[in-house]
């Protein structure tokens, strides 16, 4: 009978759920929307590792269920949806705001690669050399291969005055590169104006910041003042922002109510945001400058004026950053950055993952410093509008 019983004991253990097995783990049930879903491997191999595993002290709870959710977050293949511990989405809330501090570039991941969207101007990773579409092997030695774009970004920001090393793969130069670049305070600047001959106004957009609405207004009032007829907006190197600075900024070309984007949503509905109708440029020639730093925001600024208007776009085919994320606030000071919808251009072009390709593309040369011309888009722009 003993023998019996014990048998019976060993054989129900090891018949029993994987789920049973493991012990001191609250809210193991499946919530009704995945109850048709199988669990059971994912909790055998958890009781596997806790019962077989080497070394079991260096076992973290906490951490394995971190493990766990970023690897269902990463199965989306999603650059822009993550899971953040504490600790990250304390810091992602601190970056949104502003207050940070590091190397100044905007980053993104292209074909699975951290690539460099564009520096800001006036940073330390211009000033270092850094230039979009770099791509980032290396930060301080250790491989990005197998890093989330968030991780990247931690490892390249830090305190000012520190300094960070990349090692960077570019376009045309047979050998990786080594940039060293001395973190600091990042200041953006918004907008810089210029008069060109010829009555050509240029207006110069940095990044598409709550402010930026209201500083664009005054860039206009001054393409007025100047007396100048035609304009050229620079969106190089402008990785985005708000969408609705993107919509205001249009809405200074277009009539009241005419489509500047499309956002399709995860539910599969559509929501249309439209023009404000200030229209005061409708009449002005205008050109739009790009390039491959050229993301998010820019890029539906850019398809809005092209689709609706003809504007031009001169330069070089944008990033295709079209996507919308939202950050949902987990318990524990968690938090997931997710992607709830893209956007699509007024003719329902799709932007992310492809970008908008330019009408008047321009091969930027191998040796710059060997060419007469330090801005052979800008000329291109010029000479276009002179036609």
């Amino acid at each position: 009978m003993t023998a019996t019983f014990a048998f019976g004991t060993w054989y129900g253990y090891a018949h029993q759920p994987a789920i049973d097995k493991v012990l001191k783990v609250e809210n193991k049930t499946n919530p009704a929307s995945l109850q048709n879903v199988d669990f059971s491997l994912f909790w055998d191999v958890w009781n596997r590792l806790e019962e077989k595993y080497v070394d079991k002290s260096n076992l973290d709870r906490q951490k394995m269920v971190f493990g766990a959710i970023s690897g269902l977050v990463d199965s989306a293949q999603d650059p822009y949806t993550v899971f953040m511990p504490p600790r990250e989405a304390k810091q992602f809330q601190e970056d949104i705001k502003g207050a940070f501090e590091g190397i100044g570039a905007e980053i993104g991941l292209r074909k699975g690669v951290l690539t460099v969207i564009s520096p800001l101007k006036g940073s330390p990773a211009e000033g270092a050399g850094l230039k979009a579409a770099d791509k980032i092997l290396k930060v301080d030695g250790a491989s990005t291969a197998n890093l989330s774009l968030d991780e990247a970004v931690r490892l390249i920001r830090g305190e000012k005055g520190t300094q960070v090393t990349l090692t960077v793969f570019r376009d045309g130069v047979d050998h990786a590169i080594e940039i060293k670049i001395i973190r600091d305070t990042i200041k953006v600047q918004i907008i810089n104006t210029e008069q060109k001959p010829n009555g050509v106004f240029v207006i110069r957009l940095s990044t598409f910041t709550e402010s930026a609405a209201l500083e664009f207004r005054k860039a206009v009032q001054d393409f007025f003042e100047s007396g100048s007829k035609k304009l050229i907006l620079d969106l190089r190197n402008n990785p985005g922002g708000y969408l609705t600075v993107a919509v205001d900024i249009a809405s200074w070309w277009l009539y009241p109510g005419e489509v500047v984007v499309r956002e399709k949503n995860y539910d599969d509905t559509e929501d249309v945001f439209r023009s404000g109708g200030y229209k005061l440029l409708q009449d002005v020639p205008t050109v739009i400058l790009v390039n491959e730093g050229s993301a998010s925001a820019s890029e539906i600024l850019s398809g809005a004026l092209r689709d609706s208007l003809g504007v031009k776009l001169i330069g070089a085919k944008t990033f295709g950053k079209g996507s919308v994320q939202e950050v949902e606030n987990l318990s524990g000071g968690a938090s997931l950055k997710i992607t709830i919808a893209k956007w699509l251009t007024p003719k329902g072009e799709e932007i992310n993952g492809k970008g908008l390709e330019p009408d008047v593309k321009v091969e930027l040369p191998q040796n710059p410093e060997e060419e007469e011309s330090l801005d052979p888009v800008m000329d291109k722009a010029l000479e276009f509008l002179a036609e």
